[in-house]
This record gives structure tokens, sequence and C-alpha cells, in this order.
């Protein structure tokens, strides 16, 4: 199956998407833009809007169809990420009581990290048992601004660091 892809720069970084005519496969962020050929097609234009729009405040759900590749077990707890509502926060152990294993938190720390589709799936939005920011593939600073906006839309205040 043919992927496509497309990069904008945001707030955060330079935004990669990639996807297929039906899905995007993967959100990712990074430093500095890739030299690459672009080859967007609509989904991944709908995919950009919608981000765009996200980041400008105007959008706290995305609509784009999703296809994330991993196990099933990855596949559960990115599914659980979707239900952590804008401007809210969980933790790794609520999200492995939700899926009836409360011991399995680090597992789910392991499948968050391996999250192909940041901001749309909200790994961001999950935090340690104490509410501090732990682990983001993107960098925490990163996980921290995204909160930041999200509270600062939302008229949430999270306390991060204390």
């Amino acid at each position: 199956m043919q992927t496509f892809n497309t990069y904008f720069q945001s707030p955060i970084g330079w935004v990669e998407i990639k996807g297929t005519h039906e899905h995007v496969t993967s959100v990712m962020v990074y430093d500095e833009a890739k030299e690459v050929e672009i080859n967007s097609i609509a989904i991944l234009e709908q995919c950009k809007q919608e981000l765009q729009q996200y980041f400008a405040g105007s959008l706290q759900q995305f609509t784009v169809p999703l296809a994330p590749q991993g196990t099933s077990f990855q596949q559960q707890v990115w599914h659980e990420l979707t239900k952590i509502p804008y401007g809210d926060m969980t933790t790794y152990g609520k999200i492995a009581t939700d899926l009836h294993d409360p011991n399995k938190s680090r597992a789910v720390g392991t499948a968050n990290g391996q999250n192909p589709i940041w901001i749309i799936l909200p790994c961001h939005r999950v935090v340690g048992e104490n509410g501090k920011l732990t682990g983001y593939a993107g960098g925490l600073w990163r996980k921290e601004w995204l909160l930041e906006h999200e509270g600062k839309i939302s008229g949430k205040r999270f306390n991060l660091f204390s």
C-alpha cells in the first residue's frame, strides 16, 4: 500500500504527517525540517488543516480517520487515549486500571511512548501518578507546551511540576 506524506511548521516544531488514501498512520514532530519529497493527498491535507486549527486554538476534537499500526495491547492503550477529554489529564495507572490490569502501568507507559500519531492520539495528556510530567518521545518541553496550550484554551490550570 502506497504511503504519502506532508510537513508543516508548528509552534512545537516541524510536523510530519504520513498516511494512505483512507487513513492517517503517523503524526510526528521534529526539531528541524527533513529534506524529503512531499507527496500529499487530500486526507493528509485535512489532517494538516485540523492540526493547524488545533494549534490556533480553534479545534478541540479531530475528525480525520486514523490507522495507527501496533500490537493488540498498544491498540488498546491508544484507544484509551482517545477517551481523555481535551484539556484534561490522566495517569498511566488509571489507563492500566481501565484496561483491567492495574499492574500494567509501565506497559501502558511503553505503549504510550510508541504512539505513532502524536497530538491526535493525545499521549501528552498522560502523566505520572503524582501529576508529574514523565516521558514524552518529543521531549518534555513539548508535552508541557501542549498541556499548557489546552489548559489556556479550556480555562484549566495545570499543576505540572508540584
